[in-house]
Formats: structure tokens, C-alpha cells, sequence
């Protein structure tokens, strides 16, 4: 499965069980918003300014994850 996001954040839907804008279920949407809140807080705690390099480390460290679970 590939991600998709909505255009914007006016576009997407919350009736039913899928967003119309985008088609992702709002249980994913959820997750997301609260990954996206949990790392901003964790940004904001320790006061990181070298965002691209704390980025580049999860995509790294995910990365890695996703490949020795396969």
C-alpha cells in the first residue's frame, strides 16, 4: 500500500469510515495525527534545530526496521 494525504486539511472527510479525499481510513489518519503530535513534542521537549538531521535518523532507523522484519 502506498501513502496518499489529502490535499489539504479541509479536504479531508470525517463521516464514515474512509476519507473521501484521499481514501484512508480514519484510524490511519488518527495514528498519523498522533505520530506527528508525539514527534512534534519530542522536538519541542529537547529543542532539536537540526530537524533535517532528526528526520533523516528515522527514515534511517525505520528503514532498517521495515527491512529486518521482512
Amino acid at each position: 500500500m502506498s501513502f496518499r494525504s489529502c490535499v489539504n486539511r479541509t479536504a479531508c472527510t470525517e463521516d464514515g469510515t474512509h476519507c473521501r479525499a484521499c481514501g484512508r481510513s480514519h484510524e490511519e489518519i488518527a495514528q498519523l495525527r498522533q505520530l506527528v503530535n508525539d514527534t512534534y513534542a519530542l522536538v519541542n521537549r529537547w529543542e532539536y534545530d537540526n530537524l533535517d538531521e532528526f528526520f533523516s535518523y528515522l527514515q534511517k532507523k525505520i528503514g532498517k526496521k521495515l527491512k529486518h522484519s521482512a
